[in-house]
């Protein structure tokens, strides 16, 4: 006969873990990373002087999609830190979208008319590797810093700002009582219409999409815009499709933004797949990013010509509502600025 505190001890062991706990069981050493994988242990020593410089942090969710004992593997790609990221290579940035000089208040940048940008938490749970705020002051730039106030003064001031994007770091890092605290106050300044989340917790960890962060979701009655980032098909499972599906059902729209990554998904068929499953799991394509120039990422780049190729096969391959709009973020500009599908001619 099995002790009643044995017993109580073995259900909770066997309890599906929350969240918060995936979370703190991620991946942060290398060499854990390649053991899991399988993969040959020559490449430990780079990886570990990448991850010096820009830490590895990948959920084990995440690594299960991972194919064993493949190098390449599009998603490894992703989050594996490489050699190639110690070199300083010019015309790459430490900011090379200029969040510097947007900077509005603490963890407030405004960059374009009609929405602000809050640097909300500077955690994240995945680090990839071509992530163009890597060299972020996090420590010191953070909205949250202070309970919000100095963030929520600059928005109440500002009567043009309809529209709050919540980034990071990834937002859903913060528990869903944080997230509600802000939420209610930004429902009481009364030019703000919309809130946009900017996230990649449902992708890497989709156990973030449990029965609090939903109801969070339902009680907010700004309009909600989610904008999560998928780079690769492989990237969704059955676990993301249901917490896509969860999500819109709480009145949320959801877009994708993707990355063009040298690579990874670097092709149309990989993209066009990418479109269908987005769509099919209730997502949007929205944007296709060239890559950031940050310093760490040069052997990620696909140039601009590449890109345009592959554009023009997306375009005829799918329908329009599928190709998502190629783009790159110009530091100053009005906008994300369009890729134009012909290169100027110069006459």
């Amino acid at each position: 006969m099995i002790a009643a505190s044995s017993f109580s001890n073995q259900l909770a062991s066997e309890a599906v873990p929350t969240w918060q706990q995936a979370l703190a069981a991620a991946i942060s050493d290398p060499l854990e990373l390649l053991t899991c994988l399988q993969l040959d242990l020559s490449w430990l020593p780079q990886a570990r002087a990448a991850a010096r410089l820009f830490p590895l942090r990948v959920p084990r969710g995440f690594v299960a999609r991972m194919r064993p004992r493949d190098p390449h593997d599009p998603l490894l790609r992703q989050v594996l830190p490489l050699g190639e990221e110690l070199a300083i290579t010019p015309a790459y940035h430490f900011d090379p979208v200029g969040d510097h000089d947007s900077r509005k208040a603490t963890g407030v940048l405004q960059k374009y008319a009609g929405r602000v940008l809050l640097i909300a938490t500077g955690a994240c749970a995945v680090h990839c590797r071509y992530c163009f705020r890597r060299h972020f002051p996090y420590a010191d730039d953070t909205a949250s810093t202070g309970g919000w106030e100095e963030a929520l003064a600059a928005l109440r001031i500002d009567t043009s700002v309809r529209e709050v994007i919540l980034s990071g770091g990834d937002p859903l890092n913060l528990n869903d009582r944080r997230l509600g605290d802000l939420t209610r106050a930004l429902t009481e300044i009364p030019h703000i219409k919309r809130l946009r989340i900017h996230t990649r917790l449902p992708v890497v960890l989709p156990e973030r999409v449990d029965a609090g962060l939903l109801q969070w979701l339902t009680a907010v009655p700004l309009q909600k815009v989610m904008v999560l980032h998928i780079n690769h098909a492989h990237e969704i499972d059955a676990t993301v499709r249901k917490a896509c599906r969860d999500i819109a059902a709480t009145g949320t729209t959801l877009l994708n933004q993707a990355v063009l990554l040298k690579g990874v998904n670097d092709d149309p068929l990989t993209l066009a797949t990418l479109s269908e499953e987005l769509f099919a799991s209730g997502v949007l394509p929205y944007y296709l990013h060239m890559l950031d120039r940050v310093q760490g990422a040069a052997h990620f780049e696909v140039d601009e010509a590449r890109a345009r190729a592959i554009l023009h096969s997306l375009m005829g391959e799918l329908p329009g509502y599928l190709v998502p709009r190629l783009v790159r973020e110009i530091p100053g500009a009005a906008s994300k600025t369009p890729v134009p599908f012909w290169p100027e001619s110069g006459c």
